[in-house]
């Protein structure tokens, strides 16, 4: 669910902002915010917001239907997201840039995709979420996103159980962590993951990213239960579990990690494997 970029990275990043906001003509302002992933860049443009991200060469030209792109194709208009004005793509120096222009947008609710504090989102917030869920996967799919291979590999090492022999998909975000949410106003930002997801994956990302904070992690499961609290949402559960507890092993979100295993064993009655969560569950 992340990535650490280094000096060199961010440095690279924001040369290739600065071309193209002189390739597209704007000026831009304001601090230079970069993505979770280590591997985007965005920053205000006259009044919208020039994303970077950069790839390597061989993902050059840009997959039909996918990313922001593809989003702004197929999803539907219902969707609070960011509107796409312009893209600009290069390669250089063995990499692809991609640059995107959106709207710019108010301010994201955590400035980490785990949640760290309560920020008291209203009735409507969260019932517009939900509807944009619904919006979505009324979009057709065109890639899958998180690989059988990827949950047939991360189920024994990380939950200690058999992966399913099915996955039951629906069209999703892919990535609906709190650093890619807004408020007061909602909208979804960070549509490079969006495709075909397990059942039930995009609200247990939010989920899984609100366990710091009880009272909102509980409220999730109570806008999504209805999602959750299936057979095919429990996949999607226990998918969104794997993928934060690998992000644990990698030395993120060491916080959690005792709470992350606790809900896996909740939910299997299986302690994961210890070596996953570097020591923390006891």
């Amino acid at each position: 669910m992340s990535s650490r970029s280094d000096d060199e990275t961010r440095h690279r990043l924001e040369n290739a902002h600065a071309k193209a906001a002189d390739f597209l003509g704007l000026a831009f302002s304001g601090p230079s915010v970069f993505g979770t992933s280590g591997s985007t860049v965005g920053r205000r443009a006259e009044g919208l917001w020039l994303r970077i991200s950069c790839h390597s060469r061989r993902r050059a030209p840009r997959p039909s239907g996918q990313g922001p792109l593809g989003a702004q194709q197929l999803i539907p208009e219902s969707v609070p997201f960011p509107r796409l004005h312009d893209t600009v793509d290069w390669t250089e120096d063995g990499h692809f840039y991609q640059a995107d222009l959106f709207d710019f947008t108010g301010p994201v609710v955590s400035l980490t995709p785990d949640l760290r504090e309560d920020p008291d989102l209203e009735d409507d917030w969260w019932n517009g979420l939900k509807s944009a869920l619904d919006g979505i996967a009324t979009a057709p799919g065109t890639k899958i996103t998180l690989r059988p291979a990827w949950i047939e590999e991360v189920f024994p090492k990380y939950l200690g159980i058999p992966a399913p022999t099915e996955v039951e998909r629906v069209t999703g975000h892919g990535d609906l962590q709190w650093a890619n949410l807004t408020a007061p106003q909602l909208m979804i930002l960070d549509w490079e993951r969006w495709g075909l997801v397990p059942v039930g994956y995009d609200p247990a990302v939010l989920w899984v990213s609100s366990l710091l904070v009880p009272e909102v992690a509980e409220r999730v499961r109570a806008v999504f239960s209805d999602v959750l609290d299936t057979p095919a949402g429990r996949i999607g559960e226990l998918v969104a579990l794997a993928e934060m507890l690998q992000a644990v092993a990698r030395g993120y979100y060491p916080e959690i990690a005792p709470l992350l295993a606790h809900e896996a064993r909740e939910l299997t009655g299986v302690t994961p494997p210890q070596s996953t969560v570097s020591g923390l569950v006891r």
